[in-house]
């Protein structure tokens, strides 16, 4: 596809054609939203995405990402937002309508296409592009990690160089997705379903006679151990042995048909590649008495996810993408590192500490992270640029009474250290980050993203508000205050 600059034929919401006669109010959340958005430097960004000059003309950037923006801050499904947006004129001048239409702009499948061309790289750099400070010219470039690894210490004295300031925290958390609970059996289970629909296509297709499937014995096997409230260790081996044979004899099956010339459609060879492992996995799990595997599948559809174990409360182990997320002192997220691979947190925070670095012009005063980011690497990198991290230091207690001061600068770090938890808590809740229901792995990260984004999008807009009630005393306390009571 291809991608033309649009006509700039919107020109404000009072030539809206607006329906029945309705005015418009010029002070609805949309209304001042969409002013306060930068569509021109976006779509110009958009535009590079779409390197060929021949094919069907996409879609504008507005409508893609203003469409994005309205379905997180609902949590509308895709055909539910097509209707709201065909039913509210408000969304329409949102998404760059020149004038309200009882027609859908554009079909609910299209939101698809949406997603996959704003993936994440284009979610959070339209981030970085909003919500970075911006850089003075004259600040020396960051003396932190380099490419290759060597890093040298700043030297305060020189030019340019500014001292610390500000404070950066860093967390990591993971983005569930919406995937049944895995079990081994229940696993092998749909995978010997699939398996069996795959047989009887190929004999089907090419003539060829159906072997046997044991399916119907297969499912009361299943079944009969699927309906048991309670199961002992014994049982549970004896019905993955079971379905491990019917998985076993199917893909033999398939084996011997494909060693015959005959080959399967191409929609089903990432399929029946991701059972194929799955088998190998859990046989090698049942042979060695075992319970974990490297790289384990855990949904036979959406074979990239992993297990993230978390050790939280609620749930030990999660199944989704995990990601580090910062805010720095403006209450801002980004997204430092994303992976559906369990990974240690630990090892991106420079990396975060450096792009805040290049952001800003100087280092925060503050770093603010939980224990499993306070490794000796990442303490002495803090030491050698001037970085107050949090937490007690390594080692045994000393016998030293802390001093009030220490205290009390213990105290406000813990307590300004639940800013990340309380972004965690909103753009679960709130933005869709609880439960990523997209299907493939590009728009499951653009989901991600732009859970982070649109949370940014919306706490600036309360700013501004809160800015303009202060200016003209409506408030009788500070914007910031009101600011926080918000989030």
């Amino acid at each position: 596809s291809m991608y033309k600059p649009v006509d700039k034929l919107q020109h404000s919401f009072l030539d809206f054609n607006q329906p029945l006669g309705l005015k418009m109010n010029p002070e609805n959340r949309w209304i001042r939203l969409a002013d306060s958005i930068p569509w021109d430097e976006l779509e110009q960004k958009y535009a590079d995405l779409f390197p060929s000059d021949t094919g069907n003309v996409a879609k504008p950037l507005r409508m893609a990402l203003g469409s994005l923006i309205i379905q997180k801050k609902f949590q509308f499904s895709d055909r539910d937002l097509v209707e709201q947006i065909t039913e509210n004129p408000y969304l329409q001048y949102f998404i760059g309508l020149p004038g309200y239409q009882d027609e859908p702009p554009f079909d609910p499948s299209t939101l698809v296409l949406f997603r996959k061309r704003l993936d994440v790289d284009a979610i959070m750099d339209a981030n970085a592009y909003m919500f970075d400070n911006k850089k003075d010219d004259n600040h020396t470039p960051p003396p932190g990690p380099s490419s290759d690894g060597s890093s040298s210490a700043p030297d305060k004295t020189a030019p340019g160089t500014k001292e610390n300031q500000g404070t950066l925290i860093v967390d990591a958390t993971c983005a569930p997705a919406n995937i049944r609970y895995p079990q081994d059996i229940s696993l092998l289970n749909e995978a010997r379903e699939k398996l069996e629909s795959i047989v009887f296509r190929f004999c089907k297709t090419y003539g060829l006679i159906l072997p046997r499937r044991y399916a119907r014995k297969a499912r009361k096997d299943y079944l009969a151990y699927a309906k048991c409230r309670k199961h002992t260790g014994k049982q549970t081996r004896k019905a993955i042995k079971k379905q491990l044979s019917y998985v076993r004899r199917d893909l033999e099956n398939l084996e011997r048909f494909m060693s015959e010339g005959y080959a399967p459609v191409k929609k089903e060879i990432p399929l029946l590649l991701t059972i194929m492992e799955l088998y190998r996995q859990q046989q090698y799990m049942y042979e060695h008495k075992i319970h974990s595997v490297a790289d384990r599948i855990v949904s036979i559809h959406q074979p990239w996810i992993r297990p993230i174990v978390r050790g939280k409360a609620k749930v030990a182990t999660e199944f989704g993408a995990k990601l580090d997320v910062s805010i720095d002192e403006r209450g801002y997220a980004r997204i430092e590192h994303i992976s559906f691979g369990a990974y240690n947190e630990s090892q991106y925070v420079q990396e975060a500490v450096g792009r805040y670095y290049e952001r800003t012009g100087h280092y925060p005063e503050r770093l603010l992270v939980d224990q499993i980011y306070r490794t000796r690497d990442n303490r002495a990198f803090c030491k050698q640029y001037g970085i107050g991290m949090s937490g007690p230091k390594l080692g045994r207690p000393s016998a030293k009474q802390q001093s009030g001061k220490e205290k009390k600068q213990e105290y406000q770090d813990n307590t300004d250290r639940i800013g990340i938890e309380r972004e965690f808590s909103l753009e679960k809740h709130s933005y869709g980050l609880g439960l990523i229901t997209t299907k493939l792995e590009a728009t499951q990260l653009s989901s991600i993203a732009l859970s982070v984004f649109v949370s940014n999008l919306f706490k600036m807009q309360r700013r501004i508000f809160c800015a303009f009630m202060e200016k003209w005393g409506l408030f009788p306390f500070s914007a910031g205050r009101f600011i926080t009571i918000l989030a």
